[in-house]
């Protein structure tokens, strides 16, 4: 039976991959965004994810579409780049709501289909920066890192009912997140934009490339597949050698 699953931040970089990746491997994928791409993979379904209901409404809209849940995979998430003393409260606000609360609210709506399910599986896509921190992201580090204490905790709590949690953590990805954050980074740093690619945004990186969001896609592809159930609370990283370090 094809696997059923939510993926939110699909209509653009990691989660429009994992979307495109799961619907080609036979899944039956909502694709949630606040503003859903009608073309993309997956069924769209717009929500606002800072919300209580918009949550809550993707968990309704997969089960009602499909009929049953298996798979929950929090991706959607934005990025803002300021010093702690500059950092605006309303936006250190609505990042804690998108990138920490969201996965929490979706995976206690969708917690009794993930039980039914006998097969639940719960990958939220995290980031390095849930390991590791970088100067002027504290709202994002500190959702990351908080991510992966959530995953713990429902790994533990969903191992009698088979119900696996993990987070993938990749270094920088070649997505509209990163690149929006170029100006950002120049700004807070005092150098030309030109330069914040090789001096910030890879420097970590022992492979001085960035990683393609199918990449991730096939990460979350092999957890949720067979041979990938043995992996429950931890977080798998694929980092170009960044916390070698």
């Amino acid at each position: 039976m094809a696997r059923t699953a939510v993926v939110t931040g699909a209509a653009s970089g990691i989660g429009r991959a994992v979307a495109a990746r799961l619907e080609h491997d036979g899944a039956q994928v909502l694709a949630v965004d606040l503003e859903p791409d009608p073309n993309g993979p997956g069924e769209p379904f717009a929500a606002d994810l800072t919300t209580r209901e918009g949550n809550r409404e993707a968990v309704a809209a997969a089960l009602e579409r499909f009929g049953r849940l298996d798979t929950v995979i929090p991706n959607a998430g934005f990025q803002h780049v300021a010093p702690v003393a500059e950092f605006p409260e309303d936006t250190w606000d609505a990042m804690i709501a998108l990138l920490l609360t969201s996965p929490f609210l979706l995976a206690r709506a969708a917690w009794p289909a993930l039980r039914d399910s006998g097969d639940g599986r719960y990958v939220a896509i995290a980031s390095v920066h849930g390991q590791v921190a970088s100067p002027f992201k504290s709202a994002y580090v500190s959702a990351k890192h908080g991510v992966l204490g959530l995953v713990k905790t429902l790994a533990l709590e969903g191992a009698e009912d088979g119900i696996a949690a993990t987070a993938v953590c990749p270094g920088y990805v070649r997505t509209p997140l990163v690149e929006a954050q170029l100006a950002d980074q120049a700004k807070a740093r005092g150098i030309p934009e030109e330069r914040v690619l090789e001096e910030v945004i890879l420097a970590p990186h022992a492979v001085k490339r960035l990683i393609e969001p199918e990449e991730v896609a096939a990460t979350v592809a092999f957890l949720l597949g067979r041979d990938g159930r043995a992996f429950t609370g931890v977080p798998v990283t694929l980092d170009q050698g960044w916390t070698a370090r």
